[in-house]
This record gives structure tokens, C-alpha cells and sequence, in this order.
């Protein structure tokens, strides 16, 4: 399949000169469509972070009830995780670009009228609780949309590329940002609102939102500043006829008949259920119950877990690429070495080791996040992306709701335990599916293709008889 000729077709770019050096930082650098994405959403992301210190943060200002924060950002994670397949659907539909200026557009109104509310004195929580909802709800469509918007951007070779400078420069963002808004909030807390809690200081909290209202704004010009051919007239007459639960049936079966995506997908679920939803529970109370600091050892650790996602994104660009054949063994050999990172961490007594198995996590996920994406972007036709980025999505941020009380239940009963078992499931399954993907790699290549085929025919079939 000519991917690179396709992407010339969609985007109305030219296909690379053959002396191009694909995947080089440079060359991707130099593509203009990539390059406003890249500096629009790295602001965007920046900005995100003040508004997910100051959403919990004004909460507990307004009502001083930890009950309350928990509630606001479940509303947040479920209507995100609920919509999230349909936002794929519609990604397909209308193009990943159209629906992040809609969800950015959104978001932005709902900050910006947030921060008037904060500057007036006139927040009251039933606000904050539909501002969740909404909030949450612009969300699962943006998120399956900017992944899925890469591939209409950039040549096939470039992809890997590209992702490790989105990616990376977002967990940079989130590694720094925190900071920077809680600075910005405590050095400018002047302002008050009388709430459950009584008078509280609220002006730097306004401000972070303002700043998360003006970044909207930057990622609103520069995704309005990409051109990319629009479809045909035929395509859109063929998007029109699929209804939407048909368009999502079709990116779930496309999913299910691609044996090595199916496989992946279930272990990244078990993964997000095992080890990667359970972290924000375990990480703090592993803080404050067994090591010295408390809160310091809490931000020690979750540095050290950001700082390894960062350094994991960046090794994947610049170690060697393994062989196609091997790209889902050695993920899952990488998966199995974060459940043993994991259990190491029911046993741990000191900050510094919890910190350095923190850094490995963090490495292990960066790393196998980069890999996962482009290898799924590369296997995925183009009109399919924002369904399988949906999906993707789907798994990595849609079980957070599911696996957090579970885990909290669970930690309450005993940590070290939990961490043992958990831990020790996920290095076990990973590495038997490892082993047994590299003994049959050659059979689930064949069956894979095979079901392609098939699928491809059924498709066919389906037109001619409309």
C-alpha cells in the first residue's frame, strides 16, 4: 500500500525527495503543517497544567472537602472515557482537525466564562460540577483527534518522529508546568469568594485559568493555519452514509480481525487495570505511609516517574529501531519488566530506590507509548485513524474511573500484596505472550494478513450491493 502517496492525496503535500532523510528531526521540523501542531499544542499542554492544579485546588478552596474534588474529577474522567469511541467515529467523519478547533473552541469558552465567574466572586460549586461535565465531554473528542491527525501530516517514515516530538514536548509540559502554576497561584492568591469553606483566596486561581484560556486560543490559530486537502465529493457522500454506530462497529471489528492490535490492546487494558490506573493511588499512600517526607517523598517519586516518561520517549528516537517482526515481542518484554518494577515497590523502604524504580517505570511506559502509537499509525488506512486512536485512547485513559476505586479498595486491605500480585501478573502474562509471539510470529503474520484480506472483501461486497 503507498501510504506516502496517499498522504499526498489527503494533505495536498508533495511525496518526499528521494534523497529526504525520513524520520530525521530536521526533516520533520521542516513540514509546516506538523510544525504549527507541534508549537500549538505544546503551549496547549502547558496551559492544561495550571487548569489541573487549579480545578482540584478551587474546589477544595470553595468546599474544603476532599469527597468533593474526587466528585469533580470523575465528572471530568467519565463522560471523556464514555464518548470516547464515539469521538472516533466522528473524527473519521469530519477530520481530526475540525473536531480539535470544535472541542479547543469549547474548552475555551468554558474556561474563559469560568475565569469571569472566579474575577466576579460569583463560583459556586454547582457550576464547577457542570463545567466538569462539559469540560470532560469537549475532551474525549480531542484526544482520539490529535494522534490520529499525525498521519495526514507527515510521511510514514517520519511518524516515529513526529510522535516523540509531540509526546515528549506534552510530558516535558506536564513535567514543569505544576510547578509553575502552583507558584503562580500562591504568589498571586489576593482575591476572595465566600464559600463552604469560608473566604477563600482565589485571584491566582482565576489567573491559572486564564493562562489555560489563552494557550485554547494559540492551539485554536495554529490548527487553523494547516491546510489540508479536504476529502472528495464521494468520500464525504460515503461518510454521510454510515451511521455512527455503524462507523464504530466497523473500527472495532477492523481492530478485533488485526490479531497483533487485538493482542496489544488486551494487554494494555490489563496493564492500565494493573499497574498504570492504580499508580496515583499507590504512589501516595506508599508516600505517607512507609517514607520519611510524606508530601516530599510524594513529589520525589512522581518527578522521577515524569522524568522517566520524558527520558523513555527520547530513547525511542534515538536507539535503534528493532525489526518489524520483533516490535510487539520486545513491547511486551518491556511491559513484563514494569510489572517487576512494580512488585519491587511492595517491598521498598526507601525514597531513593522507590524513586529510581519510579524512573524505570516511567522509562518503560515512554518508551513502549511511542512504540505502540506509530506502530499502530503505520497499520491503520487513513480514513480508519480516528477510530483506532479512539480506541487507544479509549484503553490508556477510559479504565482510569474503573481501576482507581478498585485499586484504593484494594491498597486498604494490604499494599504490599496488591503490588506483589498485580506486579507478578502483568511480568508473567507479558512475557509468556512474548515468548509466544516470537515462536509464532510467522503463523499470526499469515493469519493476520489473511483476515485482512478477508475483511478488504467483505468490504468490497458491501459497496458494490449499495
Amino acid at each position: 500500500m503507498n501510504i506516502g502517496g496517499e498522504i499526498a492525496h489527503v494533505t495536498g503535500q508533495l511525496p518526499a525527495k528521494t534523497d529526504r532523510r525520513f524520520g530525521t528531526l530536521g526533516a520533520v521540523l521542516h513540514v509546516r503543517n506538523f510544525r504549527l501542531l507541534w508549537i500549538g499544542q505544546g503551549i496547549s499542554v502547558l496551559g492544561d497544567q495550571f487548569y489541573m492544579i487549579a480545578l482540584p485546588w478551587l474546589v477544595l478552596q470553595l468546599t474544603g472537602d476532599a469527597l468533593a474534588v474526587g466528585t469533580v474529577l470523575c465528572l471530568v474522567a467519565f463522560p471523556r472515557a464514555l464518548f470516547m469511541l464515539v469521538g472516533g467515529a466522528l473524527i473519521d467523519r469530519f477530520s481530526p482537525r475540525n473536531m480539535m478547533l470544535a472541542s479547543d473552541a469549547l474548552r475555551m469558552i468554558l474556561v474563559t466564562l469560568l475565569t469571569l465567574l472566579l474575577l466576579t466572586g460569583s463560583i459556586q460549586m454547582w457550576m464547577l460540577y457542570g463545567f466538569a461535565l462539559l469540560f470532560g465531554l469537549a475532551a474525549a473528542f480531542f484526544y482520539p483527534a490529535q494522534p490520529a491527525l499525525i498521519p495526514q501530516l507527515l510521511e510514514e517514515e517520519e511518524l516515529q518522529t513526529g510522535n516523540i516530538l509531540n509526546m515528549g514536548t506534552a510530558q516535558l509540559g506536564i513535567f514543569i508546568g505544576p510547578v509553575v502554576a502552583g507558584g503562580l497561584i500562591a504568589l498571586l492568591d489576593t482575591g476572595s469568594v465566600q464559600g463552604a469553606a469560608g473566604t477563600s483566596h482565589t485571584l491566582g486561581i482565576a489567573i491559572a485559568f486564564g493562562v489555560d484560556a489563552l494557550s485554547f486560543l494559540v492551539s485554536l490559530v495554529t490548527l487553523w493555519m494547516i491546510r489540508i486537502k479536504t476529502a472528495t465529493e464521494a468520500d464525504e457522500a460515503a461518510k454521510q452514509k454510515e451511521g455512527m454506530f455503524s462507523s464504530i462497529r466497523a473500527g472495532l471489528v477492523h481492530a478485533w480481525n488485526d490479531y497483533p492490535v487485538r493482542l496489544l490492546i488486551v494487554f494494555f487494558a490489563a496493564i492500565m487495570l494493573l499497574i498504570n490506573g492504580p499508580f496515583d493511588v499507590v504512589i501516595p499512600v506508599l508516600s505517607a505511609t512507609r517514607f520519611a517526607g510524606g508530601a516530599v517523598a510524594f513529589g520525589i517519586i512522581m518527578s522521577a516517574f515524569g522524568g522517566g516518561a520524558l527520558l523513555g520517549m527520547v530513547l525511542a528516537g534515538v536507539l535503534p529501531k528493532p525489526p518489524a517482526r520483533y516490535i510487539i515481542s520486545m513491547i511486551l518484554v518491556v511491559i513484563s519488566s514494569m510489572g517487576i518494577a512494580w512488585a519491587l515497590l511492595g517491598m521498598v523502604t526507601s525514597t531513593l530506590i522507590a524513586a529510581l524504580l519510579a524512573l524505570a517505570l516511567g522509562t518503560a511506559n515512554g518508551y513502549i507509548e511511542i512504540m505502540l502509537i506509530t506502530w499502530v499509525q503505520k497499520r491503520t488506512p487513513l480514513q480508519m485513524q480516528g477510530r483506532m486512536m479512539s480506541l487507544a485512547m479509549f484503553v490508556t485513559m477510559g479504565l482510569t474511573p474503573v481501576s482507581t476505586p478498585i485499586a484504593g479498595a484494594l491498597v486498604k486491605l494490604n499494599l504490599t500484596l496488591f503490588l506483589l500480585v498485580t506486579g507478578g501478573l502483568a511480568a508473567a502474562l507479558s512475557l509468556v505472550a512474548a515468548l509466544y509471539f516470537l515462536v509464532r510470529e510467522k503463523d499470526i503474520t499469515e493469519l493476520a494478513t489473511h483476515q485482512a484480506k478477508y475483511v478488504s472483501r467483505i468490504e468490497d461486497s458491501n459497496e458494490k450491493g449499495k
